[in-house]
C-alpha cells in the first residue's frame, strides 16, 4: 500500500533518557499557556527538517497538529504565516491538524485562521469528527480539507456495526462536502477491509505503516 500522507507527532524525552507520553506533559503546556510556543517550535524544526530532505528526495504531504490556544491566537498565526513565507518547504506539503474541540471553542477565530493559512497553500483536517455534538451544526462554517474519523469508532468497526454504521455516516457527509476522510486507529487488515468497503479514502494505523523518529533536539 503507498504511503501519501505522514504525521507529525511530537515526544518529550525526560532526564532518565525515557520517552514521556504527551498525555504526561501536554496538560500541563496548556495549563500554563506554553502550547503556542510548543505549536512554533514543532513547525520550525519540521520545515529545517524538511529543507534538508527535499534536496536528497521528494517530498509527501505531512499533517502537523495545532492547538487549540494556537490556532486561536492571531499574534501566533500571523507569526507562523511569516515563517512558512520565509521557508523553501513549499506551503503545498502541509497540512495543519485540529481537534473538533478546538474549533468550535472558537469558531469565527478558527475559520478565519483557517483560511489565512490556506491562502499560502496549506491544507487542514479536522481531528476526532464524530466525537462532539456539534459536529454537523459547526462543520459547514469550518474550511477543512479532511475529515479524520474519530478513533473510538474505528477500532471495532469489524465487529460492531453501530460503530460501522457511525463510520458509514461520517464518510457519506464529508464526500457529500468534497471532503477527504482520514480513519484511526488502524491496527489490522480486518479494520482496513471494512474501511475498502465504505470507502474511506485515508487509512492511519500501525497496520498501514508504523511510526519512526524524524529528528532528535
Amino acid at each position: 500500500m503507498p504511503i501519501s500522507h505522514h504525521e507529525v507527532l511530537l515526544r518529550m524525552i525526560g532526564e532518565d533518557g525515557e520517552i514521556v507520553p504527551p498525555m504526561s506533559f501536554i496538560p500541563v503546556a496548556e495549563r500554563y499557556d506554553l502550547m503556542p510556543e510548543i505549536d512554533f517550535w514543532v513547525v520550525e524544526n519540521f520545515l529545517r527538517y524538511c529543507a534538508q530532505k527535499r534536496r536528497q528526495s521528494s517530498l509527501g504531504r505531512y499533517t502537523i497538529n495545532l492547538s487549540g490556544a494556537s490556532i486561536n491566537k492571531p499574534k501566533f498565526v500571523d507569526g507562523l504565516e511569516e515563517m512558512l513565507r520565509r521557508s523553501s518547504v513549499p506551503c503545498e506539503v502541509i497540512c495543519f491538524e485540529i481537534t473538533e474541540t478546538a474549533a468550535i471553542a472558537n469558531l469565527t477565530s478558527a475559520a478565519k485562521s483557517i483560511r489565512q493559512l490556506k491562502n499560502l497553500g496549506c491544507q487542514f483536517a479536522l481531528d476526532d469528527f464524530g466525537s462532539g455534538m456539534s459536529s454537523l451544526a459547526y462543520l459547514k462554517h469550518l474550511p477543512v480539507d479532511y475529515l479524520k474519523i474519530d478513533g473510538s469508532f474505528v477500532r471495532n468497526i469489524h465487529r460492531d456495526p453501530v460503530d460501522r454504521a457511525m463510520v458509514e455516516s461520517c464518510n457519506h457527509i464529508a464526500h457529500v462536502m468534497g471532503l477527504k476522510t482520514i480513519a484511526e486507529y488502524v491496527e489490522n487488515q480486518r479494520i482496513l477491509q471494512v474501511l475498502r468497503e465504505i470507502g474511506v479514502d485515508y487509512a492511519q494505523g500501525d497496520a498501514v505503516a508504523e511510526p519512526h523518529l524524524l529528528f532528535i533536539d
